[in-house]
């Protein structure tokens, strides 16, 4: 009788600490518009399969089932209780090299605050899966992804007419030239605030809503539009989220200038690093003959909740060149909601401002207000990517007078 009850608490036991090391993972509440994929690229894990893979083995989930917003799912990252000594103790690991990418994974997110405190303070260390039980592979997949990759360069090669831009993200990264009818002119694109300011924001939405990324993501609809047209065109804020469709576009703090440049968190340095940038290659393009150059700033405006806003321009009252490129663009907005929404009217205003990125620019610039941020009207277009992608559309046909 005694054997079968010791028998019984051995199950049991068992049982109890099996149940545990599967729940042992770091879990979160999916957010409105969440796929599996922008759930895991927020907290940097969707780049290697095997964690895509194991998200729906912890979770018991069809590879075709939708996440539920609000509910919590298990990410592919372990947690483990730091013993304030090493990575390698804590988690009984004999690798240096993988010690130190979780360390740096660790830190990483600790700087883009996607985790809230650091693992020495708080003694939890998150392990990717990635980092664990992936390593085998992954070096595999790296070898065939590095194949495939120069397979589809060669056909592209072979298609006339296409270039790859990875800024875009793997989606649009192809980009196909329709025509030339703006080679010879430049156009530089910046889209407001990044890195470590945010911009406007709106957190009265199921997700926050962060001025810079959806002014970013506009920005690269029209730079991708401009360089279908043969334009030469420099995309000054950088970040490697790619052209996205999701509603609900995560924050993230690691835009950079020029793709390589940390920004500035105070405002003035920020935009004279903005200035600079542009006048470097405005001044380099103007000695090769380059004639025609023209920026545009995109930025998102906040008011009160009540006030709808029309798309409207700010110009710099000493360039009749900068004036006239806010109006062609007001003149285009007017056109296009004459045509797709008769009724409503359009309500988008001109008006000059000596705002730093006006003045302080060699190319004549024009500054762009897509919507209130703070406004549920407005939310629908920044929300719907074809939304934006109108946007886009239309910013570009005002810029440049080639129709769409």
């Amino acid at each position: 009788m005694l054997k079968s009850i010791l028998t019984i608490g051995i199950i049991s036991l068992q049982i109890t600490l099996m149940t545990a090391a599967e729940s042992n993972f770091h879990s979160v509440e999916a957010k409105n518009g969440d796929g599996v994929y922008s759930l895991l690229r927020r907290y940097h894990l969707s780049s290697y399969a095997c964690n895509i893979d194991y998200f729906y083995e912890i979770n018991k989930l069809d590879k075709k089932a939708s996440l539920l917003t609000g509910k919590k799912y298990n990410l592919p990252v372990k947690i483990y209780n730091y013993n304030g000594q090493s990575i390698r103790s804590t988690i009984n690991v004999d690798d240096w090299e993988t010690a130190v990418q979780i360390q740096q994974y660790n830190e990483a997110i600790y700087k883009l605050g996607v985790r809230k405190t650091h693992y020495r303070d708080s003694k939890i260390l998150w392990v990717p899966h990635h980092l664990l039980e992936c390593r085998a592979t992954t070096s595999k997949v790296l070898i065939n992804d590095e194949k495939i990759e120069k397979e589809k360069k060669a056909k592209k090669s072979k298609k006339k007419g296409v270039v790859t831009e990875k800024l875009f993200g793997e989606k649009y990264e192809d980009v196909e030239i329709i025509d030339n009818q703006l080679k010879g002119e430049v156009y530089y694109v910046v889209s407001g605030h990044g890195g470590p300011d945010p911009g406007a924001c709106c957190t009265s939405t199921s997700s926050t809503l962060c001025e810079d990324e959806y002014a970013y993501d506009v920005s690269l609809r029209l730079v991708r539009n401009l360089m279908q047209h043969g334009a030469t065109v420099h995309m000054i804020i950088q970040d490697d989220d790619g052209i996205r469709d999701e509603k609900y576009l995560d924050c993230d703090r690691d835009e950079k200038c020029m793709g390589t440049h940390k920004i500035p968190l105070n405002q003035k340095k920020r935009l004279y690093q903005r200035a600079a940038a542009i006048n470097s290659l405005h001044k380099k393009y103007k000695k090769k003959g380059y004639k025609k150059q023209k920026a545009i700033m995109i930025h998102v405006d906040s008011r009160s909740e009540t006030k709808s806003q029309d798309v409207f321009f700010y110009h710099w009252g000493k360039s009749k060149t900068s004036k006239k490129l806010a109006y062609d663009l007001q003149s285009t907005f007017r056109a296009k909601y004459n045509k797709y929404q008769k009724d409503r009217g359009y309500h988008g205003y001109v008006s000059e401002r000596g705002l730093y990125m006006l003045r302080n620019t060699a190319p004549p610039a024009v500054f762009v207000e897509l919507a209130n941020i703070r406004n549920k009207n407005d939310h629908r277009r920044l929300l719907l990517d074809e939304n934006r992608q109108a946007l886009a559309n239309w910013l570009f046909e005002g810029m440049t007078g080639v129709k769409g």
